[in-house]
Parts: structure tokens; sequence; C-alpha cells
């Protein structure tokens, strides 16, 4: 990690320094574990109580937690997105690849921007075009008449199937499938004939998606992940499927074919939302959310029975699957209580 004076650091940061400015900065740690020479950061006034016993060199925190302070201090008004950009300029993530692999394929028709790296066995088929600094992590197969943009990096493992588009400093993890067939068939009785899927995949601009996670090319039209969107690993993106600029999906959601999904919003992890409907603008759902109909108005919605001991679950799932008959006799008490 990078050496930084902390009068640098609050500089960089915006932040109001408290203390010994020319201390160095040797690294990021929690408040727990930190030691002499690291930095911390307190998002949650409730815990100020743990800055008497921290070890950090310096805390990044509010103005009302300076008080219980013993450290040096950057004070700040939001300091766990201070702790973000912190985190940035302290990174010492390694480059998915440097330079132009020997074992890399690239076909003589793809064109390649400046400073473009590309990693050990990677493959760019005919017609690719790679933009200025766009990093190919090794084993990355990018097919036939793709577009990476501008600074976008892919590590390794990732494939992009044919005619994908992606726009400008994305961040794409390992393993990764974009473009694959969507899950298009018709049954001729019985008999499954597939459909091909013609459309393509179009990927907004600073993007991230997680490792192992499959966004399906579209069936007539396209797939579509807005700007600024964010992508947990392993999650099911079906065909037509389009999403909002700045929406956050957590891991392990599955979103069925041709569902729109508002800018803003947020789907909890294991969430499944049917398709052919579509969500508003800033909607939360939370974790194991099932989304079976539309969503018309912003707010938070949920689903799901809570983790219950078994003995309780098995009562409970009891008088659900009773809730009909419990419903009718409810009904019939009802008309005899107003006949009455």
């Amino acid at each position: 990690m990078p050496l930084i004076r902390l009068a640098d650091l609050a500089q960089q940061l915006d932040a109001q320094l408290h203390g010994d400015g020319d201390l160095v900065i040797t690294g990021i740690a929690s408040m727990g574990s930190a030691s002499a020479g690291q930095i911390t950061f307190l998002a949650d006034s409730r815990f100020h109580e743990k800055l008497s016993t921290c070890q950090a060199s310096a805390v990044v925190l509010s103005a009302a937690d300076l008080p219980y302070c013993k450290s040096a201090a950057l004070v700040v008004k939001n300091p766990y997105l201070t702790y973000a950009r912190m985190a940035q300029l302290m990174d010492t993530t390694p480059a998915p690849a440097e330079d132009i692999a020997a074992s890399a394929v690239i076909s003589p028709a793809a064109q390649l921007g400046k400073q473009v790296a590309v990693g050990a066995n990677a493959v760019i088929e005919s017609g690719v075009i790679l933009g200025d600094n766009v990093i190919i992590g090794p084993g990355c197969f990018i097919g036939k008449n793709s577009k990476i943009g501008t600074g976008t990096r892919l590590w390794a493992n990732v494939t992009v199937y044919h005619e994908v588009r992606i726009g400008e400093h994305c961040l794409i993890q390992s393993g990764t499938v974009i473009g694959a067939d969507g899950f298009g068939y018709a049954n001729d009785r019985g008999t499954w004939i597939k459909i091909p899927q013609l459309g393509t995949v179009i990927v907004g601009d600073k993007v991230e998606i997680g490792a192992c996670t499959t966004i399906d090319r579209g069936a007539l039209d396209d797939t579509v992940i807005g700007n600024g969107v964010i992508i947990d690993n392993q999650c099911q993106i079906a065909h037509n499927v389009i999403i909002g600029d700045n929406t956050a999906v957590a891991g392990g959601v599955i979103m069925a074919g041709s569902l729109t999904i508002g800018r803003y919003c947020m789907i909890g992890g294991a969430s499944v939302i049917n398709g052919h409907m579509e969500i508003c603008d800033k909607v939360t759902i939370t974790g194991m959310g099932m989304v079976m109909r539309p969503i018309t108005e912003p707010g938070v919605y949920s689903s799901g029975i809570p983790l219950q001991p078994n003995k309780v679950w098995r009562k409970t799932a009891a008088l659900v699957m009773n809730i009909s008959e419990m419903s009718k006799r409810l009904k019939a008490i009802e008309r005899k209580s107003a006949k009455d």
C-alpha cells in the first residue's frame, strides 16, 4: 500500500486535519485491528467508545465524534464515503493484465486503442473494437464485432459473446458471461424448437459486474444495463431485461425475461423477479424477495417468512396451508353476525 502523509491525505479527501500532518500512513484497517501507522474510520457515532482503545495513528470521523478521539483525526461529513475514496487512493490491486501477452490470440481485423493490455491465452475475434486503456485479463474471450469502451477492465476468464457493447470505465469480475443465448424456445407437440437470440447486450458506462454473473442477449431487441449499475456475484439476468441507471443488484438475484427495472433501485440478495413487467424508480426489495407483480410506487418491499425454529415453522406452514378454509369460516361468522 502506498505511503502518504496525513496532511496530503487530508487535502486529497477535502478533510479537516486535527493532529500531526507529518504522520506517515502505511495502510487502512478496521478499528479493532488497526495498529500504529494505519488509519481507520468511525462511520456510526453509536460506537464512539471504541475510539478509547483504538490503536490507529489516525481516524476518519465526524465532528460530533472528534471529542472522543485520542489520536490524529480527519474530520468529514460522511466518514463511510470518505473511507471509500481513501481506499481508492491507497488501493494496491494489480491490473488484470499488463502489455499484450505473447500467447494472446488477436485477430488482425480487431482494433485496439492506445495502451491496451491483453492477458495470456485471451482471444480477441475479428471486428472487435477496444478503446484506450482497456485491460483484458488472461483467458478472456471477446466475440466478433463486440465493442469495449475506454478504461474498462475485465478480469480473467470473462466471456463476451458477439456484437456485445460495453461502455467506458466498467469493471467485470472473473467468470462472468455477457451475451449468451436467452432461454427462448417454442414447443412443437412436446419437442422444444430453439429460437435464435438475435439481439445483443448493451452495458452502459461505469458499470460493475461481479464474478460468475450471466447476462443473456436479447431475443429480438437488446438486453440493456444502464449507466452506474452495480451487480454482485452469481446473478442471472435473462434476455431483454432492462436495468435503469444506478440500480444495485445483490448476489444471487434471478431476473426473468423482458423485465424492466427503474433507476436507483436496490435489489436484495437471492431475490427472484418475474418477467414481462415493470418496477418503477427508487424501489428497494429486501433479501429473498419474490416479486410476481409490477411495482408502480417507490418504497421498500419484502416477502418471505423469516427463519424460525423447525417446530414453530411447521405450525406456521400448517396455518398457511389452511388459510383458505379459515377465510371461509371467518366470512361465514361475519355473515351470521351481520344477520344477528
